[in-house]
């Protein structure tokens, strides 16, 4: 079963869009809840993104790219 991890939202504005500032992991890395995979901001806010659950990661998203809060950024099988 995989899962989707998502940009988060961090902002009330509709439309707001953030940037993954940095991958902690690459793809086919082991990760858990406790492994911060990424780092991403949005204007003057920065949040570290965990998974719900424990798997292997592929990032759908390149570092440094713009992204809309809520967007799949990473999943996890």
């Amino acid at each position: 079963m995989s899962e989707e991890v998502r940009f988060p939202v961090m902002s009330a504005a509709e439309g707001a869009v953030g940037v993954v500032v940095t991958w902690f992991v690459d793809d086919g890395d082991e990760v858990t809840p406790q492994t911060m995979i990424a780092e991403v901001a949005m204007d003057k806010v920065d949040a570290e993104v965990h998974p719900s659950t424990s798997g292997v990661i592929t990032r759908l998203v390149p570092e440094g790219s713009e992204v809309a809060q809520g967007s799949v950024i990473a999943r996890i099988d």
